[in-house]
């Protein structure tokens, strides 16, 4: 058992690595292989590269949930391994723009999708060997070190780039990560990968398939019986509303939209963030255990009803006190001295622009977007028609100007100088330009991120037994991979991404969180009512 347990848990340690070291060094890769592109090809490839790796891990669900419910689990999850694995070392080898042309980012963009792809088929096949192993009363213990690989990976993948940052960094100078050390973290994988293969061809086939295959009750159609029948339907998408809904959700709040809010809206440095997230991503991995056990004591349901609970009700007093904790100078300028536009809503656009290719020229534009850029709160307030918009900062009025039809150079002198009146009327107020170490109390935001940690993996911990529970055998690789990559790849995925452009359309740094925040009242709301409790469920019948 103990066999079986470190390599399906290793081999997806090395899957989740693969996949964060990816999304650490977007912005690095970005220079790399997207500078030359023109301004279209360019919008359209870093739309790509955010979106590609989410969008296929459903598809590598259904894919590899048919191999590994007609074939067997233990060879889907290894090919798993060696696909992601391969995608990573061929990023650390692509050309560069400047050497290939658009080839290079097509070829990194097809690489992500690969990677999006085998982890689709990876946590359902390491989560359903360990639990067909693994005796009734301990499923939810063992599998929740399956949970903990995502941890270990997210640990490991910042470990390394930040080694390899500071021993580049000495040895060539501070230029060359970003010209070629960026590679070693992705080349680095190939010895990660040696070690998984070598550890799972060590291990035999699940004790529950190798039974159903001796019966002959192996399923001949496992998208038919899983999807086309109501019996087996209706608990996919119990699985999916009730509990992976919350899941990605809570979990990629947790872990990585606090990342984006303290980055973005409280301005702490990013070595900070950085310190911060590793240790608590570290003592997560304790608790997915913690709370993996527990299942097995007291059932599934109340303890991930516990977490998801938990994070509802912490959502926006926690971004709340992370913010009195880690910028205390922006909360209290915020409470002081509340910031108004007014304007004409006809001429105010979305405020969002997440690869700066968009043109805000009109007074309200340039108002909310310095704004936005800023990453202070404002309320809004209807201007009267075609009037200039004027921003309130307390009994301040500075009114801003529109831009539009000016030549390039007169628009960016008009802006800057607008933007300057603006920023400087912050300032006065006491709004600060970033947060300030001297100020900043990391005990205090280390303890608002452990509550975050405490939900996830309360919510987390038990899932893979819940979902492996929850199935029959014959289609159980198939039916519990698929709405388990929708909950994390779509909604979890997604929730920095829409979160951070709900703030700007709204202006208020805490309205993104209404995002998660639905999506986990919707689990909450569904799984009290609807879903059974599964601990000790026979897995053979």
């Amino acid at each position: 058992m103990r066999t079986v347990v470190a390599a399906s848990a290793a081999g997806t340690t090395f899957e989740w690595y693969d996949f964060f070291v990816f999304g650490s060094l977007t912005q690095v890769i970005s220079k790399t292989f997207f500078s030359g592109l023109p301004e279209t090809a360019g919008y359209i490839a870093a739309l790509a590269l955010f979106g590609a790796g989410f969008a296929f891990r459903p598809l590598g669900a259904l894919v590899f949930g048919r191999i590994g419910d007609r074939v067997g689990r233990k060879g889907a999850f290894l090919f798993t391994v060696v696909l992601m694995g391969g995608a990573t070392v061929a990023i650390g080898l692509l050309p560069s723009y400047a050497q290939a042309g658009l080839l290079a980012p097509a070829l990194l963009v097809l690489m992500r999708i690969l990677q999006g792809f085998a982890l689709g088929g990876e946590y359902g096949g390491a989560a359903i060997y360990v639990a067909e192993h693994a005796p009734p009363g301990a499923r939810g213990r063992s599998t929740s070190w399956v949970q903990t690989s995502a941890a270990f990976g997210l640990f490991a993948a910042l470990l390394v780039i930040l080694a390899t940052r500071i021993v580049v960094g000495r040895v060539a100078g501070p230029e060359a990560f970003d010209a070629w050390g960026w590679r070693i973290p992705f080349l680095f994988s190939a010895g990660l990968l040696a070690v998984s293969i070598f550890m799972r061809l060590k291990l035999s086939e699940s004790p529950a398939f190798a039974k159903m295959k001796e019966e002959g009750e192996i399923a001949k159609a496992p998208f038919t019986e899983a999807f086309g029948t109501w019996k087996n339907l209706k608990i996919v998408l119990l699985a999916l509303v009730a509990i992976m809904f919350a899941q990605g959700a809570v979990w990629y709040t947790a872990f990585f939209y606090t990342q984006t809010f303290m980055d973005k809206f409280l301005k702490v440095p990013a070595e900070t963030i950085n310190l911060l997230m590793m240790a608590a991503t570290a003592v997560s991995a304790i608790f997915y255990v913690v709370f993996g056990w527990l299942s097995d004591k007291v059932g599934r349901k109340p303890v991930m009803l516990f977490g998801m609970t938990l994070m509802l009700i912490a959502y926006f007093p926690g971004f709340h006190m992370l913010a009195k904790t880690a910028n205390p100078a922006l909360a209290e300028a915020e409470a002081r001295t509340p910031i108004v536009v007014v304007a004409d809503p006809a001429e105010c656009s979305l405020q969002f622009d997440p690869v700066g290719k968009a043109a805000f020229t009109s007074s309200c534009d340039i108002a909310k977007s310095t704004l936005a850029n800023a990453g202070v709160s404002y309320n809004n307030e209807k201007g009267a028609p075609g009037a200039k918009a004027q921003v309130k900062i307390g009994e301040t009025v500075i009114e801003s100007g529109s831009i539009a039809g000016l030549s390039k150079d007169a628009a960016k002198a008009a802006k800057t100088e607008i933007e300057g009146r603006i920023k400087g009327g912050l300032t006065a107020a006491g709004y600060p330009a970033k947060a300030d170490p001297a100020r900043m109390n990391l005990p205090g935001v280390f303890g608002v991120l452990m509550v975050f940690v405490i939900a996830a993996t309360a919510l987390f911990g038990p899932i893979a037994a819940t979902l492996v529970e929850l199935f029959p055998t014959r289609i159980r690789y198939t039916a519990m991979s698929l709405p388990y990559h929708i909950g994390t790849g779509w909604v979890g995925g997604f929730v920095p991404f829409t979160a951070f452009a709900i703030v700007a359309a709204v202006g208020n740094i805490y309205s993104g969180l209404w995002y998660p925040f639905a999506f986990t009242a919707i689990s909450v709301v569904t799984c009290l009512l609807f879903l059974p409790e599964t601990n000790k469920r026979s897995l053979h019948d």
